[in-house]
Protein backbone atom coordinates (compact mmCIF):
# COMPACT_ATOMS: atom_id res chain seq x y z
CA UNK A 1 0.00 0.00 0.00
CA UNK A 2 0.78 3.91 -0.31
CA UNK A 3 -0.82 6.16 2.44
CA UNK A 4 -1.00 8.89 -0.24
CA UNK A 5 -2.52 6.92 -2.72
CA UNK A 6 -5.30 5.71 -0.31
CA UNK A 7 -6.04 9.59 0.67
CA UNK A 8 -6.31 10.16 -3.28
CA UNK A 9 -8.47 7.40 -4.70
CA UNK A 10 -11.49 8.42 -3.31
CA UNK A 11 -11.06 11.87 -5.60
CA UNK A 12 -10.75 9.57 -8.93
CA UNK A 13 -14.71 9.26 -9.12
CA UNK A 14 -14.56 13.15 -8.71
CA UNK A 15 -12.31 14.84 -10.94
CA UNK A 16 -13.86 18.43 -11.11
CA UNK A 17 -15.25 18.00 -7.98
CA UNK A 18 -13.68 20.86 -5.11
CA UNK A 19 -11.10 18.96 -3.03
CA UNK A 20 -9.49 22.48 -1.35
CA UNK A 21 -10.51 26.24 -1.25
CA UNK A 22 -8.57 28.34 0.49
CA UNK A 23 -10.82 30.93 1.69
CA UNK A 24 -9.70 34.50 2.25
CA UNK A 25 -12.47 37.99 2.41
CA UNK A 26 -11.74 38.90 -1.11
CA UNK A 27 -11.03 35.75 -3.53
CA UNK A 28 -10.58 31.69 -3.00
CA UNK A 29 -8.09 29.72 -4.52
CA UNK A 30 -10.05 27.20 -5.57
CA UNK A 31 -8.27 23.04 -6.26
CA UNK A 32 -10.32 20.50 -7.68
CA UNK A 33 -9.37 16.85 -7.38
CA UNK A 34 -7.97 16.61 -10.72
CA UNK A 35 -5.48 19.61 -9.88
CA UNK A 36 -4.58 17.79 -6.56
CA UNK A 37 -3.77 14.50 -7.85
CA UNK A 38 -1.73 16.08 -10.71
CA UNK A 39 -0.01 18.52 -8.16
CA UNK A 40 1.17 15.56 -5.92
CA UNK A 41 2.68 13.21 -8.86
CA UNK A 42 3.98 15.66 -10.61
CA UNK A 43 6.04 17.30 -7.63
CA UNK A 44 6.73 13.63 -6.66
CA UNK A 45 8.41 13.43 -10.02
CA UNK A 46 10.63 16.17 -9.33
CA UNK A 47 11.84 15.46 -6.15
CA UNK A 48 13.05 12.03 -7.40
CA UNK A 49 14.66 13.87 -10.42
CA UNK A 50 15.90 15.93 -7.93
CA UNK A 51 18.35 13.65 -7.03
CA UNK A 52 15.99 11.75 -3.56
CA UNK A 53 15.31 7.99 -3.27
CA UNK A 54 12.71 5.93 -1.67
CA UNK A 55 13.43 6.07 1.84
CA UNK A 56 15.77 9.17 2.28
CA UNK A 57 14.18 11.86 4.66
CA UNK A 58 12.73 15.34 3.23
CA UNK A 59 13.22 18.04 5.84
CA UNK A 60 9.89 20.61 5.18
CA UNK A 61 10.28 23.92 6.02
CA UNK A 62 7.45 25.25 4.43
CA UNK A 63 4.76 28.03 5.64
CA UNK A 64 1.21 28.49 5.60
CA UNK A 65 0.99 27.29 1.75
CA UNK A 66 -0.58 24.51 -0.13
CA UNK A 67 2.64 23.46 -0.95
CA UNK A 68 2.63 21.80 2.56
CA UNK A 69 0.29 19.24 1.95
CA UNK A 70 0.74 19.07 -1.51
CA UNK A 71 4.92 18.18 -0.74
CA UNK A 72 4.11 16.15 2.11
CA UNK A 73 1.94 13.72 0.35
CA UNK A 74 4.23 13.89 -2.88
CA UNK A 75 7.20 12.57 -0.75
CA UNK A 76 5.03 9.77 0.35
CA UNK A 77 3.69 8.84 -2.76
CA UNK A 78 7.57 8.63 -3.84
CA UNK A 79 8.21 6.76 -0.88
CA UNK A 80 10.31 9.45 0.48
CA UNK A 81 9.85 10.24 4.35
CA UNK A 82 8.80 14.05 4.56
CA UNK A 83 9.64 15.48 7.74
CA UNK A 84 6.93 18.31 8.27
CA UNK A 85 8.10 20.97 11.48
CA UNK A 86 6.95 24.06 12.26
CA UNK A 87 8.18 27.36 9.87
CA UNK A 88 8.37 29.11 13.91
CA UNK A 89 11.10 27.28 14.70
CA UNK A 90 14.30 29.41 14.82
CA UNK A 91 17.34 28.20 13.53
CA UNK A 92 19.12 26.85 16.78
CA UNK A 93 16.07 24.81 17.40
CA UNK A 94 15.62 23.42 13.64
CA UNK A 95 19.03 22.59 13.53
CA UNK A 96 18.51 20.66 16.48
CA UNK A 97 15.99 18.47 14.67
CA UNK A 98 18.27 18.08 11.84
CA UNK A 99 21.07 16.64 13.83
CA UNK A 100 18.42 14.01 14.59
CA UNK A 101 16.84 13.03 10.89
CA UNK A 102 19.78 13.50 8.81
CA UNK A 103 17.78 14.51 6.06
CA UNK A 104 18.92 14.16 2.20
CA UNK A 105 16.88 17.62 0.94
CA UNK A 106 15.03 20.29 2.63
CA UNK A 107 12.28 22.10 0.59
CA UNK A 108 12.08 25.89 2.27
CA UNK A 109 10.08 29.02 1.99
CA UNK A 110 11.87 32.16 1.92
CA UNK A 111 11.90 33.86 4.84
CA UNK A 112 11.54 30.25 7.35
CA UNK A 113 14.69 29.96 9.20
CA UNK A 114 17.04 27.01 8.20
CA UNK A 115 18.90 24.50 10.09
CA UNK A 116 23.27 24.74 9.68
CA UNK A 117 23.21 21.13 7.88
CA UNK A 118 24.90 20.19 4.49
CA UNK A 119 21.67 18.51 2.86
CA UNK A 120 20.77 20.61 -0.41
CA UNK A 121 17.94 23.12 0.16
CA UNK A 122 15.05 23.04 -2.49
CA UNK A 123 13.72 26.43 -2.92
CA UNK A 124 9.84 26.59 -2.74
CA UNK A 125 9.60 27.98 -5.98
CA UNK A 126 10.54 24.93 -7.96
CA UNK A 127 7.90 23.20 -6.35
CA UNK A 128 5.04 25.18 -8.47
CA UNK A 129 7.36 24.17 -11.56
CA UNK A 130 7.30 20.29 -10.20
CA UNK A 131 3.58 20.24 -10.30
CA UNK A 132 2.77 20.02 -13.98
CA UNK A 133 5.94 17.54 -14.47
CA UNK A 134 4.33 14.13 -15.56
CA UNK A 135 2.76 11.89 -12.55
CA UNK A 136 5.03 9.43 -10.56
CA UNK A 137 3.98 6.49 -9.60
CA UNK A 138 2.56 5.44 -6.33
CA UNK A 139 5.86 3.12 -4.83
CA UNK A 140 3.96 0.57 -3.27
CA UNK A 141 5.35 -1.61 -0.11
CA UNK A 142 4.60 -3.41 3.38
CA UNK A 143 2.25 -1.15 5.64
CA UNK A 144 4.46 -1.23 8.49
CA UNK A 145 7.33 -0.10 6.31
CA UNK A 146 8.42 4.02 7.29
CA UNK A 147 6.41 6.56 5.57
CA UNK A 148 7.08 10.03 7.50
CA UNK A 149 8.32 11.67 10.57
CA UNK A 150 7.18 13.69 13.02
CA UNK A 151 8.67 15.33 16.06
CA UNK A 152 7.93 15.45 19.87
CA UNK A 153 9.33 16.80 23.14
CA UNK A 154 10.36 14.25 25.62
CA UNK A 155 10.06 14.13 29.20
CA UNK A 156 14.22 14.99 28.97
CA UNK A 157 13.48 18.52 26.75
CA UNK A 158 15.20 16.40 23.71
CA UNK A 159 13.26 16.27 20.82
CA UNK A 160 12.15 12.81 19.35
CA UNK A 161 11.26 11.68 15.90
CA UNK A 162 8.26 9.84 16.28
CA UNK A 163 8.22 7.56 13.18
CA UNK A 164 5.04 6.63 11.38
CA UNK A 165 3.92 3.70 8.88
CA UNK A 166 1.64 3.55 5.97
CA UNK A 167 -0.72 1.88 7.91
CA UNK A 168 -1.03 5.15 10.13
CA UNK A 169 -3.83 6.33 7.30
CA UNK A 170 -5.84 3.13 8.10
CA UNK A 171 -6.45 4.23 11.75
CA UNK A 172 -7.92 7.60 10.54
CA UNK A 173 -11.10 5.74 9.24
CA UNK A 174 -11.93 5.37 12.83
CA UNK A 175 -12.27 8.56 13.31
CA UNK A 176 -14.96 9.19 10.25
CA UNK A 177 -17.83 8.10 12.25
CA UNK A 178 -16.11 7.74 15.73
CA UNK A 179 -15.66 11.75 15.95
CA UNK A 180 -16.18 13.80 12.92
CA UNK A 181 -19.07 12.18 11.46
CA UNK A 182 -17.78 12.73 8.13
CA UNK A 183 -19.67 12.68 4.73
CA UNK A 184 -18.08 12.79 0.96
CA UNK A 185 -20.88 16.13 1.16
CA UNK A 186 -19.50 17.31 3.85
CA UNK A 187 -17.52 20.53 3.67
CA UNK A 188 -15.05 20.71 6.42
CA UNK A 189 -13.10 24.08 7.32
CA UNK A 190 -10.25 23.78 9.65
CA UNK A 191 -9.04 27.24 10.73
CA UNK A 192 -5.51 25.81 11.38
CA UNK A 193 -2.50 26.57 9.58
CA UNK A 194 -1.32 23.97 6.75
CA UNK A 195 1.14 23.20 8.67
CA UNK A 196 0.07 21.56 11.67
CA UNK A 197 0.02 17.92 11.84
CA UNK A 198 -3.96 18.74 13.01
CA UNK A 199 -4.71 20.29 10.01
CA UNK A 200 -2.89 17.98 8.01
CA UNK A 201 -5.45 15.15 9.43
CA UNK A 202 -8.37 16.31 10.24
CA UNK A 203 -8.35 19.26 7.87
CA UNK A 204 -6.94 17.71 4.94
CA UNK A 205 -6.31 14.45 4.67
CA UNK A 206 -9.35 13.15 6.27
CA UNK A 207 -11.64 14.91 3.48
CA UNK A 208 -9.98 13.77 0.66
CA UNK A 209 -9.95 10.35 1.68
CA UNK A 210 -13.53 10.36 1.97
CA UNK A 211 -13.95 12.20 -0.96
CA UNK A 212 -15.08 15.77 0.69
CA UNK A 213 -14.24 19.44 0.44
CA UNK A 214 -11.61 20.85 2.57
CA UNK A 215 -11.58 24.85 3.30
CA UNK A 216 -8.48 26.09 4.81
CA UNK A 217 -8.26 30.01 5.92
CA UNK A 218 -6.64 32.48 4.03
CA UNK A 219 -3.06 33.49 6.05
CA UNK A 220 -3.68 36.15 7.83
CA UNK A 221 -7.45 35.22 8.79
CA UNK A 222 -8.21 36.30 12.67
CA UNK A 223 -10.13 33.66 14.60
CA UNK A 224 -12.95 36.33 15.07
CA UNK A 225 -13.75 36.17 10.98
CA UNK A 226 -14.00 32.26 10.18
CA UNK A 227 -18.02 32.60 10.74
CA UNK A 228 -17.61 34.83 8.15
CA UNK A 229 -15.67 33.03 5.72
CA UNK A 230 -17.34 29.39 6.87
CA UNK A 231 -21.09 30.96 6.60
CA UNK A 232 -19.78 32.50 3.18
CA UNK A 233 -18.31 29.20 1.98
CA UNK A 234 -21.04 26.94 3.02
CA UNK A 235 -18.61 24.78 5.71
CA UNK A 236 -20.95 21.88 7.20
CA UNK A 237 -18.14 21.13 9.56
CA UNK A 238 -15.32 23.19 12.37
CA UNK A 239 -12.45 22.29 13.41
CA UNK A 240 -10.20 24.32 15.34
CA UNK A 241 -8.25 24.16 18.71
CA UNK A 242 -10.60 25.21 22.15
CA UNK A 243 -8.87 28.72 21.86
CA UNK A 244 -10.21 29.58 18.54
CA UNK A 245 -13.87 28.31 19.24
CA UNK A 246 -13.68 30.77 22.62
CA UNK A 247 -12.26 33.90 20.10
CA UNK A 248 -14.80 32.85 18.05
CA UNK A 249 -18.28 33.44 19.91
CA UNK A 250 -16.37 36.51 21.16
CA UNK A 251 -17.68 37.84 17.69
CA UNK A 252 -20.75 38.68 16.29
CA UNK A 253 -22.36 36.10 14.04
CA UNK A 254 -25.29 34.54 13.40
CA UNK A 255 -25.23 30.74 12.93
CA UNK A 256 -25.85 29.66 9.14
CA UNK A 257 -28.35 26.58 7.98
CA UNK A 258 -26.07 23.93 7.39
CA UNK A 259 -23.61 23.94 10.35
CA UNK A 260 -24.09 20.41 11.84
CA UNK A 261 -21.05 20.43 14.77
CA UNK A 262 -17.40 21.74 15.61
CA UNK A 263 -14.66 19.56 15.96
CA UNK A 264 -11.98 20.51 18.26
CA UNK A 265 -8.34 18.63 20.01
CA UNK A 266 -5.25 19.84 20.79
CA UNK A 267 -6.05 20.95 24.46
CA UNK A 268 -8.77 20.10 27.07
CA UNK A 269 -12.26 21.67 25.76
CA UNK A 270 -13.35 23.91 28.62
CA UNK A 271 -17.12 22.07 29.31
CA UNK A 272 -17.75 25.61 29.30
CA UNK A 273 -16.96 26.63 26.52
CA UNK A 274 -18.71 24.07 24.75
CA UNK A 275 -21.91 24.73 26.43
CA UNK A 276 -21.57 28.30 25.02
CA UNK A 277 -21.03 26.56 21.58
CA UNK A 278 -24.47 24.76 21.73
CA UNK A 279 -26.18 28.08 22.90
CA UNK A 280 -24.84 30.14 19.97
CA UNK A 281 -25.33 27.63 17.48
CA UNK A 282 -27.74 24.52 18.17
CA UNK A 283 -24.43 22.33 17.21
CA UNK A 284 -22.42 20.21 19.64
CA UNK A 285 -18.88 20.54 19.94
CA UNK A 286 -16.86 17.02 19.98
CA UNK A 287 -13.53 16.83 21.46
CA UNK A 288 -10.80 13.87 20.41
CA UNK A 289 -7.54 13.15 22.20
CA UNK A 290 -4.48 12.04 20.75
CA UNK A 291 -0.84 12.16 20.73
CA UNK A 292 2.35 12.49 18.31
CA UNK A 293 2.51 9.02 18.83
CA UNK A 294 -0.94 7.58 17.81
CA UNK A 295 -3.93 9.18 16.20
CA UNK A 296 -6.93 10.54 17.81
CA UNK A 297 -8.20 7.37 20.21
CA UNK A 298 -10.78 8.65 22.54
CA UNK A 299 -13.91 10.94 21.47
CA UNK A 300 -17.11 11.90 21.58
CA UNK A 301 -18.90 12.37 18.42
CA UNK A 302 -22.47 12.73 16.65
CA UNK A 303 -23.27 9.30 17.35
CA UNK A 304 -22.51 9.24 20.93
CA UNK A 305 -21.50 12.75 22.37
CA UNK A 306 -19.11 12.95 25.77
CA UNK A 307 -20.96 12.81 28.62
CA UNK A 308 -20.49 16.82 30.62
CA UNK A 309 -16.71 16.93 31.50
CA UNK A 310 -15.88 13.31 30.10
CA UNK A 311 -13.04 13.16 27.12
CA UNK A 312 -15.49 10.68 25.56
CA UNK A 313 -15.57 7.25 24.30
CA UNK A 314 -12.81 5.19 22.51
CA UNK A 315 -13.48 5.67 18.80
CA UNK A 316 -15.06 2.11 17.31
CA UNK A 317 -12.21 -0.37 16.62
CA UNK A 318 -9.92 1.27 19.23
CA UNK A 319 -8.71 -1.40 21.99
CA UNK A 320 -7.95 1.19 25.20
CA UNK A 321 -7.30 0.60 28.67
CA UNK A 322 -6.97 2.11 32.16
CA UNK A 323 -4.15 0.73 33.67
CA UNK A 324 -3.08 0.33 37.69
CA UNK A 325 0.69 0.76 38.51
CA UNK A 326 0.97 -3.19 38.88
CA UNK A 327 -0.11 -3.27 34.55
CA UNK A 328 -3.21 -4.68 35.72
CA UNK A 329 -6.76 -3.18 34.45
CA UNK A 330 -8.59 -0.53 36.91
CA UNK A 331 -11.69 -1.24 37.89
CA UNK A 332 -14.68 1.20 37.24
CA UNK A 333 -14.14 4.69 38.49
CA UNK A 334 -10.39 3.38 39.40
CA UNK A 335 -7.55 5.67 38.49
CA UNK A 336 -5.06 4.79 36.53
CA UNK A 337 -3.02 5.36 33.15
CA UNK A 338 -3.99 5.30 29.71
CA UNK A 339 -2.86 3.28 27.31
CA UNK A 340 -3.26 2.15 23.49
CA UNK A 341 -2.88 -1.67 22.65
CA UNK A 342 0.18 -2.48 20.60
CA UNK A 343 -1.96 -3.91 17.46
CA UNK A 344 -3.81 -0.53 17.11
CA UNK A 345 -2.72 1.03 13.20
CA UNK A 346 -2.59 4.39 14.07
CA UNK A 347 0.56 3.41 16.45
CA UNK A 348 4.00 4.60 15.89
CA UNK A 349 6.78 2.74 14.87
CA UNK A 350 9.05 3.68 17.44
CA UNK A 351 11.52 6.48 18.32
CA UNK A 352 14.02 7.15 15.31
CA UNK A 353 17.06 5.54 16.63
CA UNK A 354 15.87 5.36 20.32
CA UNK A 355 15.02 2.09 20.69
CA UNK A 356 15.39 1.94 24.08
CA UNK A 357 13.26 5.15 24.66
CA UNK A 358 10.25 3.20 22.66
CA UNK A 359 10.73 0.28 25.02
CA UNK A 360 10.36 2.12 28.09
CA UNK A 361 6.71 3.26 27.00
CA UNK A 362 5.37 -0.29 26.60
CA UNK A 363 4.02 -2.10 29.66
CA UNK A 364 4.04 -5.91 27.73
CA UNK A 365 1.23 -5.28 24.66
CA UNK A 366 0.16 -1.52 26.05
CA UNK A 367 1.47 1.72 24.74
CA UNK A 368 1.53 3.90 27.73
CA UNK A 369 0.37 7.74 27.09
CA UNK A 370 1.25 9.00 30.40
CA UNK A 371 -2.24 10.71 30.70
CA UNK A 372 -3.93 9.62 33.76
CA UNK A 373 -7.89 8.73 33.43
CA UNK A 374 -10.75 7.07 35.15
CA UNK A 375 -14.02 4.92 33.41
CA UNK A 376 -17.43 5.44 34.56
CA UNK A 377 -19.60 2.38 33.95
CA UNK A 378 -20.77 3.50 30.47
CA UNK A 379 -17.44 3.59 28.89
CA UNK A 380 -16.93 7.49 29.02
CA UNK A 381 -13.39 8.02 29.90
CA UNK A 382 -12.67 11.13 31.74
CA UNK A 383 -8.64 12.42 31.76
CA UNK A 384 -6.84 13.33 34.87
CA UNK A 385 -4.12 15.33 33.93
CA UNK A 386 -0.17 13.93 32.99
CA UNK A 387 1.51 11.92 34.87
CA UNK A 388 4.53 13.83 34.17
CA UNK A 389 5.65 17.64 33.45
CA UNK A 390 4.80 17.93 29.82
CA UNK A 391 2.63 21.23 29.03
CA UNK A 392 0.89 22.31 26.41
CA UNK A 393 1.51 25.13 24.07
CA UNK A 394 -0.99 25.82 21.94
CA UNK A 395 -1.84 21.95 20.83
CA UNK A 396 1.64 20.80 21.02
CA UNK A 397 2.65 19.10 23.89
CA UNK A 398 6.43 20.15 25.25
CA UNK A 399 8.62 19.83 27.58
CA UNK A 400 9.25 22.34 30.16
CA UNK A 401 13.54 20.94 29.78
CA UNK A 402 13.11 22.50 26.22
CA UNK A 403 12.19 26.04 28.11
CA UNK A 404 14.32 25.29 31.01
CA UNK A 405 17.68 24.72 28.58
CA UNK A 406 17.13 27.66 26.58
CA UNK A 407 16.87 30.25 29.54
CA UNK A 408 19.17 28.79 31.90
CA UNK A 409 22.27 29.88 28.98
CA UNK A 410 21.55 33.94 30.44
CA UNK A 411 24.08 35.37 32.64
CA UNK A 412 22.34 35.42 36.20
CA UNK A 413 19.81 33.56 35.85
CA UNK A 414 20.09 30.96 38.50
CA UNK A 415 17.78 28.61 38.52
CA UNK A 416 14.57 28.07 35.95
CA UNK A 417 11.60 25.72 36.20
CA UNK A 418 8.85 26.12 33.68
CA UNK A 419 5.32 24.50 34.07
CA UNK A 420 2.36 24.98 32.35
CA UNK A 421 -0.29 27.00 34.85
CA UNK A 422 -3.98 26.88 34.84
CA UNK A 423 -5.63 30.70 34.40
CA UNK A 424 -9.41 30.44 33.76
CA UNK A 425 -12.47 28.56 31.51
CA UNK A 426 -10.15 25.96 30.97
CA UNK A 427 -7.22 27.60 29.47
CA UNK A 428 -3.44 27.72 30.45
CA UNK A 429 -0.53 29.53 30.01
CA UNK A 430 3.18 28.28 30.06
CA UNK A 431 5.22 30.22 32.95
CA UNK A 432 8.67 30.52 33.35
CA UNK A 433 10.53 31.30 37.08
CA UNK A 434 13.95 31.76 38.09
CA UNK A 435 15.94 32.74 41.24
CA UNK A 436 18.62 34.74 39.85
CA UNK A 437 19.86 38.46 39.15
CA UNK A 438 18.94 38.43 35.73
CA UNK A 439 15.95 41.07 35.04
CA UNK A 440 12.80 39.87 33.37
CA UNK A 441 13.34 41.80 30.94
CA UNK A 442 17.21 39.94 29.56
CA UNK A 443 14.70 36.68 30.44
CA UNK A 444 12.11 37.35 28.28
CA UNK A 445 14.53 38.44 25.51
CA UNK A 446 16.32 34.98 26.09
CA UNK A 447 13.23 33.23 25.51
CA UNK A 448 12.51 34.67 22.09
CA UNK A 449 15.45 34.33 20.46
CA UNK A 450 15.54 30.89 20.96
CA UNK A 451 12.02 29.28 21.03
CA UNK A 452 9.65 29.17 18.90
CA UNK A 453 6.51 31.48 19.81
CA UNK A 454 4.53 29.03 20.67
CA UNK A 455 6.85 27.98 23.00
CA UNK A 456 7.65 30.92 24.59
CA UNK A 457 6.65 31.28 28.26
CA UNK A 458 3.77 33.94 28.65
CA UNK A 459 4.34 34.76 32.12
CA UNK A 460 7.77 35.08 34.00
CA UNK A 461 7.63 34.76 38.16
CA UNK A 462 11.14 35.34 40.25
CA UNK A 463 11.21 33.55 43.36
CA UNK A 464 13.80 33.48 46.12
CA UNK A 465 14.13 29.47 45.71
CA UNK A 466 12.44 26.93 43.64
CA UNK A 467 9.92 24.51 45.61
CA UNK A 468 11.87 21.17 45.34
CA UNK A 469 10.90 17.27 46.40
CA UNK A 470 12.46 15.39 49.14
CA UNK A 471 15.26 14.06 46.36
CA UNK A 472 16.14 17.59 45.25
CA UNK A 473 13.88 17.69 42.01
CA UNK A 474 11.99 20.50 41.26
CA UNK A 475 8.33 20.38 42.53
CA UNK A 476 6.49 21.33 39.17
CA UNK A 477 2.95 20.37 41.04
CA UNK A 478 4.07 22.48 43.82
CA UNK A 479 4.47 25.50 41.61
CA UNK A 480 1.18 24.79 39.41
CA UNK A 481 -0.93 25.08 42.52
CA UNK A 482 1.03 28.12 44.57
CA UNK A 483 0.69 30.15 40.95
CA UNK A 484 -2.88 28.63 39.14
CA UNK A 485 -5.26 31.50 38.46
CA UNK A 486 -8.24 29.43 37.89
CA UNK A 487 -9.57 28.91 41.48
CA UNK A 488 -13.15 30.68 42.40
CA UNK A 489 -12.33 32.80 45.46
Amino acid sequence: MNLAEHVLTAGLGTPDKLAMSIVGLSRADRWSYARLRQSVLGTATGLLEAGLRPGDRLLMRLGNTPAFPVTYLAAIAAGIVPVPTSAMLTAREITSLARVVRPAAIVADSGVALPDDPAPVIPAEQLGEFASLPPASFQQGDPDRLAYIVFTSGTSGKPRAVCHAHRAILARRMMFQGWYGLEPTDRLLHAGAFNWTFTLGTGLMDPWTKGATALIPADGTTPEQIPLLASRHGATLIAAAPGVFRRMLRADWTPWQGLRHGLTAGERLDPALRQDWQQRTGSDLHEAMGMSECSTFLSGSPDRPAPHGTAGFPQPGRRIAILTEEGTEAPVGEAGELAVHRSDPGLYLGYLDQPEDTAARFHGDWFLTGDLAQASADGAITTLGRGDDMMNAGGFRLSPGEVEDALALVPGAGDIAATEIPVANGASVIVAFWTGEATRAVMEAAGAASLARYKQPREYIHLDALPRTATGKINRRALREAHRKDRVE
